[in-house]
């Protein structure tokens, strides 16, 4: 009787034994199909990063920055790419152990647009960062007027951006709230000034002295690296109640166009001085209308003070 029973369950046992072999192969079979995946995602990332750096060192004026920047939107990538390949891989694995899946992505997607609503702010940040680095509109050390504010880039991630204004003011602005962005040292710097003149001076011996205050500093070692063209003397700009103005402007290396401004500001008031070209102040001309007689003051005197008087 028990021989009998061990030949009736022996099939059962042999086909269990076959599935549990086959379930075990494509389980294994998932696993290093993942794990390949991964090592030749790993391969194209690295050549995407050296295709991508040789491209942006050619524009880029700080050294390693294009380094930096793509590494770490690959670094980005290579995470998100590398969770949903396992991701996937361990679905298929507990549909192979005979698990089912459906109500576990139904619940991912559920969870998926709980968070979705919930961290919205978040997921905007996130993305506007992200593609703040990918296009390459800001790095950390330019200088930016971010929503008006303007400062120097101290930190720049996928979720803020870190400015520090020239008090020292401290300013961190999320990346999704950032509506409007401008870069003050993209690739090169200029720095715009008006000269102001007295309507008695020659125009165009003034554009004279400006021209050689200027070609004196890109002559001298310590300014010519910083100046990357001459000065740029736009004529007369306007007209105003005491001064014509004369507008300018300097081509230089980013974050070098104060430096430049300021010396250049300094050596021209000299030369202005030694040539004898006024720079005026704001005046204004009083013109008195004709003589009027004087006011006739007549004090009328009261009971009252007429009896303290006495």
């Amino acid at each position: 009787m028990f021989e009998i029973s061990i030949e009736k369950f022996l099939p059962t046992l042999f086909d269990t034994g076959i599935e549990f072999a086959k379930a075990s192969f494509r389980i294994l079979l998932v696993i290093v199909a993942a794990y390949v995946a991964v090592r030749l995602l790993r391969l194209a990332l690295n050549r995407v990063e050296a295709m991508l750096v040789r491209a942006g060192e050619a524009s880029e004026t700080v050294p390693g920055a294009a380094l930096m920047r793509v590494r770490t939107l690959v670094s980005v990538l290579w995470t998100i790419a590398v969770g949903l390949i396992w991701f996937v891989a361990v679905l298929m694995v507990l549909g192979q152990i005979g698990v089912n899946v459906a109500p576990i992505l139904a619940s991912a997607g559920v969870l998926g647009l709980a968070v979705g609503f919930g961290a919205q702010n978040l997921v905007k940040d996130l993305v506007s960062g992200f593609f703040l680095i990918l296009e390459n509109q800001i790095r950390v050390g330019d200088i930016a007027v971010i929503n008006g504010t303007g400062g120097l880039v101290e930190a720049l991630t996928f979720r803020t951006i870190v400015l520090r204004d020239l008090s020292g003011v401290v300013h961190v602005f999320p990346n999704g709230t950032i509506n409007t962005l401008a870069n003050m040292t993209k690739d090169w710097s200029a720095y715009v000034l008006d000269v102001g003149v007295a309507y008695k001076e020659d125009t165009d011996h003034v554009i004279d002295i400006m021209r050689k205050v200027a070609g004196d500093m890109q002559a001298e070692p310590t300014y010519r690296s910083a100046m990357l063209e001459p000065i740029e003397i736009f004529g007369v700009d306007a007209f105003t109640d005491s001064a014509v103005t004369i507008k300018a402007r300097f081509k230089t290396r980013p974050l070098q166009q104060y430096m430049i401004g300021r010396e250049y500001r300094r050596r021209l008031k000299k030369a202005f001085d030694a040539a004898g070209i006024e720079i005026p102040f704001p005046q204004r001309a009083l013109t008195m209308g004709q003589a009027s007689s004087p006011f006739q003051l007549v004090i009328k005197e009261t009971e009252a003070d007429s009896a303290r008087s006495n």
